[in-house]
């Protein structure tokens, strides 16, 4: 049998030599609270492109200073961020990885000193800050933001950008009806709340013709909340525009008990792909090279994006591989253990 974590993926100019994504996690690390790379994050990204991932996603990198989700978030909103962003290019093409990084804006969720905004005034919850709703000028800098922040995404080497509309953060509070109670053409109707991420589309595209990703919550937990039909209504139109792969994780949205166990995620993923015919990405609790097979032969995602099983052990892909019975090669220095 051939083994389908261990074969090519192209998606456009790029071609990730296996399925195995390292999927975006935030490191919290940017310690001079400046968005500027550290040691930490060359050394970490760097290990897992070493342990055979075919494509190594940053964290969240913000595309604005009040679009963090903490202080010592990775930031792309000035072009001081390039040179470090550079040097975890690098890193990550040096051992045949592709690179890849999430463009972010958190919304409500910014957990910051001063103003925070929102397509709403409404807050996370009682505990965090109630945010600005967002006038349509500070609507249009921030999708500017996105723009500038694809520019210097393609200045620093990366391969692929991902768009984060998961976990209730920026995009995600324009798409949902749980977070956007807005009465203008960026609120009501699904069609309305679309538009948001439709212009951030269209900015990114203006300057970026590599792979496109997005990132989705595939439940939102609440009945009142976005439903698969939405969804794939919304990957539809995503697709149509040029999004090549839909990452599909979930919730985030709003407060919410998650009953999570493995593979979890994956069903949102499958229904997403057939759905809106798309290319998806699968990630939750996947944690062994067999049922990471099992989701790609039963076609229910593109990609397998490993996320937690990363950060325990840099070499996944070897335990996947040793899983399935799979020879696979590592790095040369390695070779007398690998």
């Amino acid at each position: 049998m051939k083994h389908k974590l261990f074969q090519p993926f192209t998606i456009r100019n790029v071609t990730l030599k296996n399925r195995i994504v390292m999927s975006p996690m935030c490191m919290y690390s940017s310690h001079e609270q400046d968005g500027k790379v550290q040691p930490f994050h060359l050394a970490h990204y760097e290990s897992r492109a070493a342990g055979q991932a075919g494509l190594v996603m940053t964290e969240a990198a913000s595309v604005l200073p009040e679009g963090r989700i903490s202080h010592e978030d990775l930031g792309i909103w000035e072009d001081a961020h390039l040179d470090g962003l550079k040097r975890v290019n690098e890193g990550i093409h040096r051992h045949g990885a592709a690179s890849a990084i999430q463009l972010a804006h958190a919304g409500r969720k910014a957990n910051l000193q001063g103003e925070i905004f929102a397509p709403s005034a409404k807050a996370f919850n009682t505990s965090m800050k109630e945010p600005v709703e967002m006038s349509g000028k500070k609507i249009k800098e921030t999708i500017e933001a996105f723009r500038q922040a694809a520019v210097r995404a393609e200045k620093a080497g990366f391969d692929i950008i991902e768009l984060h509309g998961a976990h209730g953060y920026l995009i995600n509070q324009f798409l949902s009806p749980l977070t956007n109670f807005r009465t203008d053409q960026y609120g009501g109707s699904r069609e309305n709340r679309y538009l948001f991420l439709h212009e951030v589309i269209e900015a990114v595209k203006e300057v970026w013709s590599g792979p496109l990703f997005v990132r989705i919550s595939g439940e939102e937990y609440h009945e009142e909340g976005n439903t698969m039909d939405d969804l794939i209504y919304f990957s539809t139109l995503m697709k149509a525009q040029g999004v090549d792969l839909i990452d599909v994780s979930s919730g985030g949205v709003v407060p919410a008990s998650i009953e999570s166990y493995p593979g979890y995620q994956v069903t949102f993923a499958e229904q997403i792909k057939h759905g809106a015919d798309v290319a998806a990405g699968a990630v939750g609790l996947i944690t062994t090279g067999t049922q990471a097979e099992e989701i790609l032969q039963n076609e229910r995602a593109d990609l397998i994006f490993i996320a937690r099983a990363f950060l325990r052990n840099p070499y996944w892909p070897k335990q996947a591989a040793d899983d399935l019975g799979y020879s696979l090669e590592g790095p040369r220095p390695y070779t007398r253990a690998w």
